[in-house]
């Protein structure tokens, strides 16, 4: 969340941003009208109060002597009348003024190209050689579907399209990566955390997920929200909090619940797009001075894992046009699958500067005062995504599919996958 008082010093900033993340004007002028007004009724409000007290004081005065007092009371009347027609006014000012807030999404950093959409998105580097195939790859779900490791029609009879259930080696294969994953992340000293999936309203606000996204989450009847990353619950374990001491890292696995609301029609085969996910996430809480040394840090720590599993893949730096509501600067990991030919995002990487702090109020203390923290995270890595380039770039002409090396002791010191 941007400070309202920035906002009003700097509308020329934030309106430019605005305008490269290819949104209009529109909240920022509603926002300085609704500031304009609140500020005045709040001035009108002092005025009147003033006035209260010093017509408060008469009517003592011509009490003590006896006198008139009917043109006095019916002044106070007057002014208590219009002071509470000021007080409603400056409710709602102060609540539209909130709700605008919440909408509008960070700025972002100085490093982030500008850009329209992901073809603007500069490529940093390339990591790894494609491989040379000596046969026609098949899509991850064929090779899937013919080793009987992922059955999409029971998965859609359970639940619909967009879920999958993973049987024998793929379901070991997706508890082995999450495994794998979290041993990777603490050793590089992140603390695990087994967070809930629950989420009230609060906490995703705090994070940024509400209100701009509300059609992509799944909201329960009870009014809690099922965790779309595991980013909201970890962040918001801090809320309303100061931290004593800084940095703090954190990783976890969750199951991870989307609507993609707006997105019918991509990739609706196989498991690059589910309703339902796995994922692990890291998370790092750290003083403003160091935040982009940290997210450098933390890139390298999400490509770890596509190093050690040997997986060609390339970092991106995402354009104004492309970056996330709460973001200021993004890099994505973008794993190479062979069937498609592209490569396909597998993480993304962001620091979020004070924007995710300052709606979830947390702060660490300074000698000039409290100051909000910087807030980071990135996927380390979404798991299924991981599943899908490991069946296509390790598959073999003859059906079956190499497991990398570094899985092979999470998967009982098995080397291949077979059709059972």
């Amino acid at each position: 969340m941007l400070e309202l008082k920035f906002i009003r010093n700097n509308p020329d900033i934030v309106g430019r941003a605005l305008i490269n993340r290819n949104m209009g004007t529109e909240l920022i002028d509603s926002l300085l009208e609704y500031d304009a007004a609140w500020r005045g009724c709040l001035t009108e409000g002092d005025s009147l109060k003033h006035k209260r007290n010093l017509v408060t004081r008469e009517i003592a005065q011509l009490k003590k002597e006896n006198k008139d007092l009917a043109s006095k009371i019916n002044e106070m009347q007057d002014i208590n009348s219009r002071i509470k027609e000021i007080d409603d006014d400056i409710r709602n000012y102060k609540s539209k003024i909130k709700e605008i807030i919440l909408r509008i999404p960070n700025i972002p950093s100085e490093t982030t190209p500008i850009g329209k959409d992901e073809n603007d998105n500069p490529v940093l580097r390339v990591v790894g050689k494609q491989r040379e195939f000596t046969f026609t790859p098949k899509p991850h779900w064929e090779i899937g579907e013919e080793l009987n490791i992922l059955d999409f029609e029971r998965g859609a009879k359970i639940a619909g399209q967009g879920f999958t259930v993973y049987k024998g080696m793929g379901a070991k294969l997706e508890r082995a990566l999450i495994n794998f994953m979290l041993d990777v992340h603490t050793r590089q000293g992140y603390l695990e955390v087994f967070p809930p999936v629950l989420i009230n309203e609060k906490a995703m606000t705090g994070t940024g997920q509400l209100p701009k996204f509300k059609d992509d989450m799944y909201l329960c009847t009870d009014g809690y929200y099922l965790a779309p990353t595991a980013e909201v619950p970890l962040t918001n374990l801090f809320m309303d909090e100061y931290l004593e001491d800084l940095p703090v890292f954190l990783t976890a696995y969750t199951a991870c619940f989307r609507r993609e609301a707006g997105k019918h029609g991509q990739d609706t085969r196989g498991i690059i797009r589910q309703h339902q996910f796995n994922k692990v996430e890291l998370v790092k809480f750290v003083k403003p001075e160091t935040s982009y040394e940290e997210l450098e840090k933390l890139t390298l720590d999400a490509e770890e894992i596509l190093k050690l599993l040997k997986l060609p893949y390339r970092v991106v730096n995402l354009c104004t046009g492309d970056i996330g509501f709460s973001a200021a600067k993004t890099y994505d990991l973008e794993v190479w699958i062979p069937a498609q030919k592209k490569y396909r995002e597998i993480s993304s990487c962001s620091n979020f500067e004070n924007f995710q702090a300052r709606r979830a109020n947390i702060r660490f203390r300074t000698p000039e005062g409290p100051q909000f923290v910087h807030t980071l995270n990135g996927s380390g890595l979404a798991v299924g995504r991981t599943v899908v380039a490991i069946l296509e770039n390790y598959q073999r002409e003859d059906g079956s599919v190499e497991i990398p090396e570094v899985l092979r002791p999470y998967m009982g010191g098995a080397e291949e996958i077979i059709k059972a």
